[in-house]
C-alpha cells in the first residue's frame, strides 16, 4: 500500500512540476517586459539603407519602362527613333533595377550584387560610352557615393557580427 501511495505522490509532485512549468513558461511568453536590444545598429542601418537603394531602383527601373512604353518623351524621343545601343541599355536596366529592388527590399545577398551589377553597368556606361544616355558624371557620381556607403555599411555591419 505504501509502495502504490509513493508512487502516486510522484506522479503528483511530477505533474505539478510540469504545470508549474509551462505556466512560468506562458508568462514568460506573455511578459510585457523590454526585450534587450541586440548591439545591431549597424546591420539596422544597413537594412534600412537596402530598403531605400530598392526604392531608387524602383523608380528608376519604372522610368526606364515607361521610355521604352513611351510614357516619356514626345514623338522624337519614341523608344523606336533611338539608336540601339540606347534601346538595349534602357531595356537592360529596365529589368535589371527592378530585380535588384526585390532583392535589395529583402536584403538578400544576391540583390545586393544585382544592385552592385546595375551601379558599375551604369557608371560604365556613362563614362565608356556617352554616346547612349549623354556622359553625365553627376550620374556616376551618385552611383559612386551610393556604392561607398554600401561598402562602408556593410563593413561596419560584418564587424559587428564577428565569426
Amino acid at each position: 500500500m505504501s509502495d502504490t501511495s509513493a508512487r502516486d505522490t510522484l506522479r503528483d509532485q511530477a505533474r505539478d512540476n510540469a504545470r508549474d512549468r509551462d505556466n512560468a513558461m506562458s508568462v514568460a511568453a506573455i511578459s510585457s517586459e523590454r526585450i534587450e536590444p541586440d548591439d545591431n545598429g549597424w546591420t539596422r542601418r544597413l537594412v534600412l539603407f537596402l530598403r531605400v537603394m530598392a526604392i531608387i531602383s524602383i523608380v528608376k527601373g519604372l522610368y526606364h519602362w515607361a521610355q521604352v512604353t513611351g510614357f516619356l518623351g514626345g514623338e522624337e524621343e519614341a523608344f523606336e527613333n533611338q539608336s540601339m545601343a540606347w534601346q538595349t541599355a534602357t531595356i537592360y536596366f529596365a529589368v535589371i533595377e527592378l530585380v535588384a529592388a526585390v532583392g535589395l527590399w529583402l536584403a538578400t545577398p544576391w540583390g545586393a550584387v544585382v544592385w552592385l551589377t546595375t551601379v558599375v553597368s551604369m557608371a560604365v556606361i556613362e563614362l565608356m560610352f556617352p554616346g547612349i544616355y549623354g556622359g553625365s558624371l553627376t550620374v556616376v557620381a551618385f552611383e559612386a557615393v551610393m556604392l561607398a556607403a554600401y561598402l562602408a555599411l556593410a563593413w561596419m555591419a560584418a564587424r559587428e557580427r564577428p565569426p
